[in-house]
């Protein structure tokens, strides 16, 4: 039985090189990856609100304060990138649904099951993201 709440489907299947590229199974398996991904940072994120609304209080103490302050920050930091992680997971979402997920945006090549493993929001393959990248660090010396 999967544990946290992720789907069965994301825990006894593994995409397999010997399967056609992009099959109904293995989109329905990033499907339910990226769901229960997203499903992860919601929760994470009431937690976040439901801990602040109890953390109101005033601290006479200038010192914890000051910690409570740099806590909150860091926190409200963290969800603001989750909050951005949850619109490109969005994005890959319907990338499954107009058929174009796991495929390179820039060359329109399989991006490759290893690199949707490890980030299954990845619209670049790993050639096309290096390119991107020196191209980016080119521009940046300038």
């Amino acid at each position: 039985m999967p544990s946290n709440n992720v789907p069965e489907l994301v825990t006894s299947y593994s995409p397999s090189e010997d399967e056609d590229y992009m099959s109904a199974r293995q989109l329905a398996y990033f499907r339910s990856k990226l769901n229960a991904w997203k499903d992860e940072i919601l929760r994470g994120a009431k937690e976040t609100v439901n801990i602040m609304q109890k953390e109101t209080e005033n601290h006479p103490d200038l010192v914890d304060r000051a910690s409570s302050e740099s806590d909150r920050a860091l926190e409200l930091r963290t969800r603001d990138r989750q909050r951005k992680l949850i619109s490109k997971i969005d994005e890959a979402i319907s990338r499954i649904d107009d058929g174009s997920y796991g495929y390179c945006e820039e060359t329109g090549e399989p991006i490759g099951l290893g690199r949707l493993e490890a980030r299954p929001t990845a619209t670049l393959s790993i050639e096309a993201q290096e390119r991107h990248e020196r191209s980016e660090r080119v521009h940046r010396d300038d």
